[in-house]
């Protein structure tokens, strides 16, 4: 699949929505268990989720740059409620007319980009962080096909270069799957995830 102007930003939309209805599930002690991001907590993955929102709204906006808006929320006693608050300021500001067209500063990746890719790197970690919560809390995420078949195509443009992959890097290594796995599955092995060490419970 070919992901076009037209779609980056809704296909960025449902990975965000998917990505609030699952941090949503979360309850009491589940904010303390592991994560498949090594030594993340959910509180503290969701701390990031909701940094990275606040900081693309921003590059979205002409003010990337700005270093504070890339920080993790200090107050995270109630991890939900600000994530939905960050996602929600995300999705405003990828809604604006002509985002795709504006270069978005994005200092953890050493430069500016053009809107469509800037966008298209925040589907692609929203796509895996719902994922990692859903993981983490042991339940199905739930992408329509259209967007998992995007998630892949962008995966498979992730350069793989080891020098570029593990810790300080925004994927692990790429992991070897079986033969014919679904296109949730070889996306997340080949941006370092390891799926069947997360089961989701019944």
């Amino acid at each position: 699949m070919t992901v076009t102007e037209a779609d980056i930003v809704e296909l960025d939309r449902a990975a965000v929505r998917e990505a609030v209805r699952v941090v949503d599930l979360a309850q009491g002690e589940d904010w303390e268990r592991d994560t498949p991001c090594a030594g993340w907590t959910l509180r503290r993955l969701v701390a990031h989720m909701a940094a990275q929102h606040h900081g693309f709204a921003a590059a979205a906006r002409g003010a990337g740059r700005e270093a504070a808006h890339w920080r993790e929320p200090e107050d995270m006693s109630e991890p939900a409620r600000v994530h939905r608050a960050a996602a929600a300021a995300v999705l405003d500001a990828f809604g604006e007319p002509g985002v795709q067209e504006r270069e978005f500063a994005l200092p953890e990746l050493g430069g500016s980009f053009p809107g469509r890719m800037a966008i298209g790197f925040h589907f692609i970690d929203y796509v895996v962080h719902a994922w990692d919560v859903a993981a983490a809390l042991g339940v199905p995420v739930e992408l329509p096909d259209e967007v998992l078949d995007a998630a892949l195509a962008v995966a498979r443009r992730v350069p793989a270069d080891p020098a570029r992959r593990g810790p300080g890097f925004a994927f692990a290594s790429v992991m070897e799957g079986p033969a014919g796995a679904g296109p949730l599955e070889e996306a997340l092995r080949l941006l370092g995830r390891a799926p069947e060490q997360w089961p989701t419970r019944t």
